[in-house]
């Protein structure tokens, strides 16, 4: 089973108007609500791959039952730590320039980090447990130094989508996948990257450090992977670019996907690939359709 870890999930709200005028009443032109967090958004595109797999993490309040009920809604298993106050609710404000206002979250008590440690430490080797985004303030990404282990000892393959000192924490953990874009790389290792070859470089460095593949998105660029065996590189597939939200997750989700259901890892950088640019070209996460679609304009080069 797949399990994506979530700590800090929310109602993402989106609002569309031509302009905000501070200061001023604004009527918005239409509006959404999506459940939100990086891991809610693997777990939704797996599923929309025909990929069985459980969302959990904190959730709590009347925003933690609407994130639950469209999980369910989409036919996704959910198993939560349910928390005493209240999940969060990001504001997005797509008008002449896009503006968000994101929440701070719940403070999360010992007893449900707890909770969430119990569930972890009943992983078994036949799990991939795939830990996204930021903690909770009061948690802060220390957090995942006590909650990898505990699913590594339990013998789950973990995916580590973090970004900076989270990231290089991670690394001694094997994760199965890293996914920095080629800024988060730079920034990692204080360097400029200007050819594919700069990048292939600090790729492998990641690997050295620990991680199995390390998949490098560069948004319009294209994407590169690096294994231990081969690096390929995905040219970059020409469209409008409507969502960056949940872009890289989708890519994420389709790598990790095809990667436990057929070990190819060339075969999970075609699909990663498809499924981020999908949801690129897309208002909200990528359908399947479109997903599929996507796929077939994938070109891949081994390097």
């Amino acid at each position: 089973m797949i399990y994506t870890v979530t700590l800090n999930p929310s109602i993402d709200y989106i609002v569309r108007l031509d302009a905000v005028e501070v200061g001023q009443v604004n009527r918005m032109d239409s509006d959404d609500k999506y459940a939100g967090g990086k891991g809610i958004n693997v777990s939704r595109i797996l599923k929309r791959l025909a990929i069985d797999n459980t969302a959990t993490g904190f959730i709590g309040g009347f925003t933690g039952r609407f994130i639950t009920e469209e999980l369910e809604k989409e036919g996704i298993s959910t198993a939560f730590i349910p928390v005493s106050q209240d999940t969060r609710i990001n504001v997005k404000i797509k008008a002449d320039q896009e503006t968000e206002i994101n929440g701070a979250g719940p403070v999360i008590s010992e007893q449900e980090l707890k909770a969430l440690k119990a569930q972890l430490a009943h992983l078994t080797a036949d799990d991939v447990v795939v830990f996204a985004g930021s903690a909770p303030s009061n948690l802060g990404n220390q957090v995942y130094k006590e909650l990898l282990p505990i699913a590594k000892e339990a013998g789950a393959a973990i995916v580590c989508d973090f970004e900076g000192q989270t990231l290089l924490d991670s690394l001694g953990y094997q994760p199965l996948l890293v996914k920095p874009n080629n800024h988060e790389l730079e920034a990692i290792f204080d360097v400029t990257l200007k050819t594919l070859d700069d990048i292939e470089t600090y790729a492998r460095k990641i690997l050295e450090m620990g991680a199995q593949n390390a998949l490098i998105s560069m948004a319009g660029d294209g994407a590169l992977l690096v294994t231990e065996n081969a690096s390929y590189f995905a040219k970059p597939i020409k469209g409008q670019v409507k969502n960056s939200v949940g872009a890289g997750d989708s890519m994420v989700a389709g790598f990790t996907g095809e990667l436990v259901k057929s070990g190819d890892a060339l075969e999970a950088l075609k699909w990663g690939v498809a499924c981020g640019t999908a949801t690129t070209f897309s208002d909200d996460l990528a359908s399947i359709d479109f997903i599929k679609e996507t796929y077939e304009k994938v070109e891949v080069e081994k390097r």
